[in-house]
């Protein structure tokens, strides 16, 4: 019986392939000596697969789609790599492919590492030396990490694109005297304007354009007008008084190369572009429901953003760095708050509180005087750790407008609120979730109360199993991934969830773990049966 024997090489850098001998080809030839001294056996030689300058941790390699594709046509019987990690440096993804080599009897044989995937003892020693090889590339990756971020503290450039006013020359920072005038000149000419649309006009009309600057393959970038997105970059950007920042930190440290500008300078303008946004907030994006009303457990006001894109504009309330509350959905989650309040039982309440509440007709309002009611009812609205905390008065003067004739609302629905001497308190549970490019998502937080939140999970549950039961039944990861329209990546974040603690899912279900649906990924992967 002759055994088509494929071998399968992979490089994960480019650094050496120009090279006259290379590892792909080291990796070929030694397997290919391998195959030959199986040839009593049957074993000839098929063909051989190559992925250069390719991670081992994606599954998205051309050669490797080739290779699998022809295996299950019948053309390849067994794979042959040098190494285990030259596969696959992912568990889950090596094991999803040894389940496709059952699927299409193919056997798989790494040749400096003897075992045999039909016994359990081999299947066991595999499994090990993934883990390390998986546990290498983790810890290669924590490695280089922390050389960056030690390095970006002791005021090193770490790459990315140079800034405007600075060559980069020998991975340093070099001032380019003519561009630091431009960067000092904006600097100075938006203490004038006042505007950053009209700073942006000011630098067309006046030949300033953005960095022009050559990568390590010779290819030129930038140079373009500055956009509008990009001149609130420079004009927030630490690196020109000497600084560099590491985001993921949130921290700065003193730069090795030289400031351009002076930090007066700097300060002065970063007071005027918050000046110039809270005002334009305050003026322009009025129609937030919360406006003035929303702050976060240290005090500070939410002040109203908006972004363009794709043709539609999105509202948010914002208050510290990084941190946005999608306002469209807080507005909906207030109205509905508020709404359940006026339907509430208000046996406990001041009785001529109550009736004035009893006599305010939500339902029938237009947003705006939604909003006027609300603006007048809210003493204050506080984002604390996943919750909202609304304050309400007890001022009957200022809900007389709202008063409708000839209307009392015969509600009396069950609510939790605290009465204090002038205020009522409400504690409402809301989740967030960052944004990741899913159908649940299209925010930069997405802002769920407890039904919306336990809607979302119970979709992912109904997702999770359908995917178990398709891959289960049928195998093919690719298949399924095409006719769900999705990708890898989601495709076995839900796998995750299909394959948890059956313990820790009868937690989730019934409630007593309680958490938002970005969470349940990261517990599903933490606890796999």
């Amino acid at each position: 019986m002759t055994i088509k024997c494929a071998i399968y090489t992979r490089k994960s850098t480019e650094h050496g392939l120009e090279q006259e001998f290379n590892s792909l080809q080291n990796q070929e030839e030694s397997c290919k000596a391998y195959i030959a001294s199986q040839g009593f056996n049957g074993w000839r030689y098929y063909k051989t697969y190559s992925d250069a300058a390719i991670s081992g941790g994606t599954m998205d390699r051309p050669a490797l789609k080739q290779m699998l594709d022809d295996m299950a046509h019948g053309l390849v019987n067994t794979v042959v790599v040098y190494k285990v990690d030259r596969l696959s440096r992912s568990i889950l993804d090596f094991h999803n492919m040894m389940k496709y080599f059952e699927k299409y009897g193919a056997n798989f044989v790494s040749i400096t590492q003897s075992f045999d995937t039909s016994t359990s003892m081999g299947k066991l020693t595999l499994n090990m030396l993934l883990s390390f090889a998986q546990f290498e590339r983790e810890v290669s990756s924590e490695r280089v990490r922390d050389k960056i971020r030690a390095s970006k503290a002791k005021g090193l450039w770490m790459g990315g694109a140079p800034r405007l006013g600075y060559d980069l020359i020998n991975k340093k920072l070099v001032v380019n005297p003519t561009e630091a005038e431009q960067v000092r000149h904006l600097f100075e000419k938006y203490l004038e304007l006042q505007s950053v649309n009209d700073l942006t006009e000011y630098a067309r009309q006046n030949g300033i354009y953005g960095k022009c600057w050559e990568t390590n393959k010779r290819k030129i970038r930038g140079g373009n007008p500055i956009s509008k997105m990009s001149m609130h970059r420079i004009l927030r950007d630490k690196v020109y008084i000497g600084q560099i920042e590491n985001k993921k930190e949130g921290t700065f440290a003193k730069g090795e190369h030289k400031p351009i500008i002076s930090a007066e300078l700097f300060n002065r303008v970063q007071i005027a572009l918050a000046n110039n946004t809270n005002n334009k907030s305050q003026s322009t994006h009025a129609p937030n429901i919360l406006t003035g009303k929303l702050f976060n457990h240290n005090g500070v006001k939410f002040i109203n953003q908006r972004t363009s894109g794709k043709g539609k504009k999105t509202a948010y309330y914002y208050a510290t760095k990084g941190f946005y509350l999608t306002a469209g959905r807080v507005d909906e989650i207030v109205i509905k708050t508020i709404t359940d309040f006026l339907n509430s039982d208000m046996s406990n309440l001041p009785i001529n509180l109550a009736t004035i509440l009893k006599r305010i007709d939500i339902t029938n309002m237009n947003f705006t005087e939604k909003r006027n009611l609300i603006q007048l009812l809210f003493e204050k609205v506080v984002y604390s750790q996943e919750q909202l905390i609304y304050t309400i008065t007890t001022d009957t003067q200022k809900l007389q407008p709202f008063i409708k004739e000839h209307y009392v609302n015969q509600n009396v629905e069950p609510m939790e609120y605290i009465i204090g001497d002038n205020s009522i308190t409400i504690t409402e549970k809301v989740f967030l979730r960052k944004y990741v490019n899913t159908v649940y998502d299209r925010g930069k937080n997405g802002v769920l109360n407890v039904t919306d939140n336990n809607h979302l999970i119970l979709k992912a549950f109904a997702t999770a199993w359908k995917y178990r039961e398709l891959y289960e039944r049928d195998g093919n990861v690719d298949n399924i991934i095409h006719s769900n329209h999705t990708s890898s990546r989601q495709f076995y974040r839900y796998l995750d969830i299909a394959y948890m603690d059956p313990d820790k899912i009868n937690q989730i279900l019934s409630g007593k773990l309680k958490i938002n649906v970005n969470d349940l990924f990261q517990i599903a992967q933490e606890n796999q049966i």
